[in-house]
């Protein structure tokens, strides 16, 4: 109960004497549940998880310290039926999550008044924990695993969704249960396409191939790029490549606690431009990564937010040329009290099939 206790002091100094909590993601990490139907209704005091027949016998094993109430009709008409008779003075709600049909089911059901809360239980994500960190590096574990299996698979001839869907299902005989995301494989001038997904393309020889990919392992996400080359590159995406390549480089060597998501995107962002290719990289260098592919802390232009240990984030630069093609180098990493970690370890020399 640990986190819902960090939450229950977030909780005090708003001034929120009850806080429901609907997004899956927050869910999962409040009460460890991982079914698709239930609320959860925490108190300064008490904490309650709704959820129907299908879930309780589940929800009683993965909700520690909540009480499993069942629901047999419309679920928030149990919510209210708590808020009324634990007599709680107001109720916040998480304002992304709940629906204006909802909001106003819930106005016509409660008296109290509904606070919209944006992000209290977000930012307690930010910072993992322990357990989280393991759960982490494993999912970057199959990642490397499977970046190292697809190398020894990739030939000509074979279309992008032949790779991805290769990418995919090894990374599930690993353990994963999913992927992070729809897997990205952009080869020859595809490649200039920062989120090229898989495509019919047959892929070349002499074609640079991006591949992005990940997996969720245990509910939380790996998230990892490498771009490799099937024969010798040009010269110009051999240049780019190594652009690309110093600049990770000088994020991983600098990235500590303290450094704001401004700071450290720009190490990446004013390399590249000293090499003339500012206008070619048009993305942030990195965000964080979790229960979801994309939290926070950012490392972008706007991300003014301090680094601490215990968040995970992504040093992804990137360098994209229409016409001709792109690079991308991304790993997870680690922020630690004396810097950073890596989670992922592939080889980052220009691998060259």
């Amino acid at each position: 109960m640990n986190r819902v206790n960090n939450l229950r002091e977030q909780m005090k100094s708003e001034g929120i004497s009850s806080f429901l909590i609907t997004s899956p993601y927050n869910l999962r990490y409040l009460t460890g549940f991982t079914g698709t139907t239930g609320l959860a209704l925490i108190g300064l005091e008490e904490a309650f998880f709704i959820t129907d027949f299908r879930y309780t016998e589940q929800a009683a094993k993965q909700c520690v310290g909540f009480e499993i109430v069942k629901n047999v009709g419309p679920i928030l008409e149990v919510v209210a039926d708590l808020v009324e008779s634990k007599n709680i003075e107001n109720l916040g709600f998480e304002e992304s999550f709940v629906s204006f049909k909802q909001y106003v089911e819930l106005e016509g059901l409660l008296e109290v008044d509904l606070i919209p809360v944006s992000g209290m239980v977000e930012e307690l994500r930010e910072i993992k924990d322990e357990e989280e960190i393991a759960i982490v590096e494993k999912a970057c574990e199959i990642a490397d695993k499977a970046f190292s299996h697809i190398l020894t698979y990739i030939k000509p001839g074979m279309t992008e969704i032949q790779v991805a869907n290769e990418l995919d299902f090894y990374m599930r005989s690993l353990g994963a249960s999913s992927v992070s995301f729809e897997t990205i494989v952009a080869s020859g001038l595809r490649s200039a396409m920062p989120h090229g997904v898989a495509s019919e393309k047959v892929i070349e020889q002499g074609d640079m191939i991006t591949i992005d990919f990940g997996c969720y392992y245990n509910g939380y996400v790996s998230d990892m790029t490498r771009t490799i080359s099937l024969g010798e590159p040009s010269d110009k995406l051999r240049e780019i490549y190594n652009v690309v390549k110093e600049a990770q480089q000088k994020v991983l060597d600098v990235a500590k606690p303290g450094m704001t998501g401004v700071e450290l995107d720009a190490v990446a962002r004013d390399y590249i431009a000293s090499k003339g290719y500012g206008e070619a990289f048009g993305h942030s260098t990195g965000h964080g990564i979790g229960l979801e592919i994309h939290e926070g802390p950012n490392v972008s232009k706007l991300a003014e937010k301090a680094f601490v240990p215990g968040n995970i984030i992504t040093n992804e630069p990137g360098i994209y040329l229409p016409g001709i093609g792109g690079v991308r180098i991304e790993d997870d990493m680690l922020v630690t009290e004396n810097g950073i970690k890596r989670l992922t370890h592939s080889e980052k020399e220009l691998i060259i099939l």
